[in-house]
């Protein structure tokens, strides 16, 4: 990537991934036009999809890393959860490359969040247990992403029926989203924490299989 060419398109992948987001969570933040949200979640797949490709050229594994995992989000909105899952699984993949196990743990909590849309409960587990060892295993993990990795993992733990379990995430969680402050996360993990019932975890003979 040292080279001009391979730089500039790094740049222009990251130009792509960066508008394309920004673009989505507009989107998102404003459904008054149902038709003008399919269009412009079209488009933000397009940007995404090129930034991709721009970013497998350079062979820049960070930027495709980020590209990736965004593209799995456009195709979960969208709803492809099979699509989205082979580009978080792909976002795993080049995130182990880099290193790095925060962006490793990033796109392994999404490729849990995806299996868990699908209701493949144990391996989104699998994937959540992963992320947050890795979260754990930092001296100062980022507050805000570790708190989005513990509230999927209190949501599935309530699926297989392990309150217990799921009341002490919950607790975690809104801690640490205290602590960034995020008061939409706060009110969340208090509303969970006020409904889930005080009981012993069943187990998971009532789990839905993988």
């Amino acid at each position: 990537m040292g080279d001009p060419t391979g730089r500039a398109r790094v740049d222009r992948a990251r130009d792509l991934s960066n508008t394309a987001w920004r673009l989505r969570s507009e989107t998102l933040a404003s459904l008054t036009n149902p038709a003008e949200g399919k269009k412009t979640a079209r488009l933000v797949r397009q940007q995404l999809k090129e930034a991709v490709d721009l970013c497998r050229e350079a062979e820049a594994d960070r930027e495709l890393a980020t590209a990736l995992r965004r593209l799995g989000h456009a195709e979960q909105d969208a709803g492809r959860i099979e699509a989205a899952t082979a580009r978080y699984e792909e976002a795993v993949v080049v995130a182990r490359r880099t290193g790095d196990p925060l962006l490793q743990a990033h796109a392994i909590r999404h490729l849990g969040d995806a299996h868990r849309a699908a209701r493949r409960l144990a391996a989104a587990e699998t994937c959540y247990d992963e992320a947050l060892a890795l979260y754990a295993a930092e001296d100062e993990p980022p507050p805000l992403d570790y708190a989005n990795a513990i509230r999927p993992m209190a949501l599935l733990k309530e699926a297989l029926g392990e309150t217990d379990d799921a009341r002490l995430l919950w607790q975690r969680a809104k801690t640490l989203y205290a602590a960034v402050p995020i008061g939409a996360g706060v009110a969340e993990c208090e509303e969970n924490l006020t409904r889930l019932p005080r009981s012993h975890s069943r187990g998971r003979s009532e789990a839905e299989p993988a």
